[in-house]
């Protein structure tokens, strides 16, 4: 370990990527969910003209970690805006939402 700028030790964290998760999944799209125990991510690819989606990726988090995502999430965005300038931001342009999934019964 070494200590960072604090003099406090640092650790490192060894993270495994398969060569399949590497490729990644192009996604369009994402909706957010919560209740109070986590947060709920389903990252979808949503085809041009086609009036549907599919979820290609669903991510559960832990509120303290999703807070922890947007603030990496923001730095993120301030270093990418100050190297290639700033993104369109196009919030109105999100369509309404269906699932295609059973009914739940009780």
């Amino acid at each position: 370990m070494q200590p960072d700028k604090n003099n406090a030790p640092v650790q490192s964290l060894n993270i495994e990527l398969t060569e399949e998760m590497a490729e990644g999944d192009y996604v369009n799209f994402a909706i957010i969910g919560h209740s109070p125990q986590e947060f709920v991510f389903d990252f979808v690819r949503v085809l041009p003209n086609m009036g549907k989606g599919k979820v290609k990726s669903r991510v559960l988090m832990h509120p303290q970690q999703a807070k922890m995502l947007l603030h990496a999430l923001r730095e993120n965005i301030r270093l990418y805006e100050q190297s290639f300038g700033t993104i369109k931001d196009e919030m109105n342009q999100v369509p309404p939402v269906q699932f295609n999934t059973p009914k739940g019964q009780a």
